[in-house]
């Protein structure tokens, strides 16, 4: 049985600040920043007071679904580590705010970057049972990063430069016309630490050095573990383009030549060259956002359907996902028929060309605003505007935003 994701979608909010802005604020050399980056990091998405995972989770489905489609979605899973409540999932909001029907399963899963791929993996596996035909799955993941005061990294530059936030929405079903998953086909392995944890609602702790060596080592564990299952492959042929999280662009860089070296490649002109032919166009969009979390593989197979070369339908990708804590997973997929006339065709470009650029005085104020909020039991986020941000980019779009928070009680309204 055929299976993967039929349609998918990126909203990267409605507001961005440029990295250049940022380093010349900091103090920073934005050459050094992109040399150690690896790769030109463009942008960052800025989310204000009134937007928070459920409205970056709605507002990604809003343009995905048809109501034919509607109909048939039965499973509804929300993949986040920016849990609004630490009972009350996110998918429950979605329910209700994307008009979907109340005989469905609904849940949430939480594993660090790494939960996108969880909940896709399991709604996959629930459509390829066939228990119910026809039926199909809303996957998405939704997540923001805390303000940068309290997220804790080993290099506080960088740190800044990897917030944002995102949602990616995809549905799953029994006619994969974006990418088919080859379900038999992955390789999975988890391994405890604490390279980065969220210990309460304020706190986002990254201890990078750790986290870059585990991404690597998941990645190698994972590739071995594929082989053992698939058999040995020619990796230059039997993979068309490569797919790797991303939680700065420039790891796809990394990831690509620690693949290369395990096969006994190390000509540094060699490598280069592959990584522009099979990975870079992956980045095309991860370079305007941010941290994507767990949306990361999903955003860069939307770069590679959007801007990338040299494939068709029916090649296979390989996708690497990492989520710190640790679970690693290395699985393919088939380009489907119509992927990249589908991609092209939401023009994710032209979504985030129509955000608003802030200066680093106004995202400070938003960040500020944000913060003073957490926990609070009542808040009025709408008065907490920046600028005219909300009459330029929400006013008059429908998009859901949040209204207020009463007694802990979130209220939700379109804008």
């Amino acid at each position: 049985m055929r299976v993967g994701i039929e349609k998918l979608n990126l909203y990267g909010g409605r507001a961005y600040l440029t990295i250049a802005d940022l380093a010349s604020a900091r103090g920073g050399s934005l050459d050094e920043l992109e040399r150690r980056q690896m790769v030109p990091y463009e942008a960052r998405s800025i989310i204000p007071p009134y937007e928070d995972p459920v409205t970056l989770a709605v507002n990604a489905t809003e343009r995905l679904l048809s109501d034919a489609d509607r109909e048939q979605i039965e499973l509804v899973v929300v993949a986040t580590e920016s849990a609004v409540d630490f009972g009350k999932p996110i998918s429950t909001w979605v329910q209700r705010h994307s008009r979907l029907p109340a005989h469905s399963r609904n849940f949430e899963v939480k594993h660090m970057c790494y939960g996108g791929t969880a909940a896709l993996r399991v709604a996959a596996s629930w459509v390829a049972s066939n228990v119910r035909p026809g039926k199909k799955a809303l996957v998405i993941n939704s997540d923001l990063s805390r303000t940068r005061n309290h997220v804790q990294t080993e290099d506080d530059d960088l740190g800044e430069l990897m917030a944002g936030g995102s949602a990616v929405a995809m549905l799953v079903s029994a006619e994969p016309t974006v990418f088919e998953l080859e379900l038999a086909k992955a390789g999975y392995w988890t391994n405890e630490l604490s390279d980065a944890l969220r210990p309460n609602s304020r706190t986002e702790i990254i201890t990078g050095q750790t986290s870059f060596y585990s991404y690597l080592d998941a990645l190698e564990e994972t590739y071995e573990r594929y082989e053992h299952l698939v058999g040995e492959v020619d990796f230059d042929t039997y993979f068309r383009k490569n797919i790797y999280h991303a939680p700065f662009p420039g790891m796809t860089r990394v990831a690509h030549k620690t693949l290369l070296n395990r096969l006994g490649v190390f000509d540094k002109a060699a490598i280069e060259a592959s990584w522009r032919e099979r990975v870079a166009d992956s980045t095309h969009f991860a370079r305007r956002i941010g941290s994507a979390y767990g949306a990361s593989t999903f955003i860069c197979l939307l770069g590679m359907l959007h801007a990338g070369s040299g494939f068709a339908a029916g090649d296979r990708f390989s996708v690497f996902a990492y989520g710190s804590g640790c679970q690693a997973e290395f699985y393919s997929g088939l380009v489907g028929a119509d992927a990249q006339a589908y991609v092209r065709g939401l023009d994710v470009d032209a979504h985030l060309d129509s955000r608003v650029r802030l200066g680093v005085e106004q995202y400070e104020q938003i960040e500020k605003a944000c913060e003073s909020n957490i926990d609070e039991p009542t808040y009025e986020p709408l008065t907490q505007d920046v600028g005219d941000l909300y009459a330029q980019r929400y006013d008059g779009q429908r998009l859901l935003v949040l209204e207020g928070v009463r007694d802990y009680q979130r209220h939700y309204t379109w804008s």
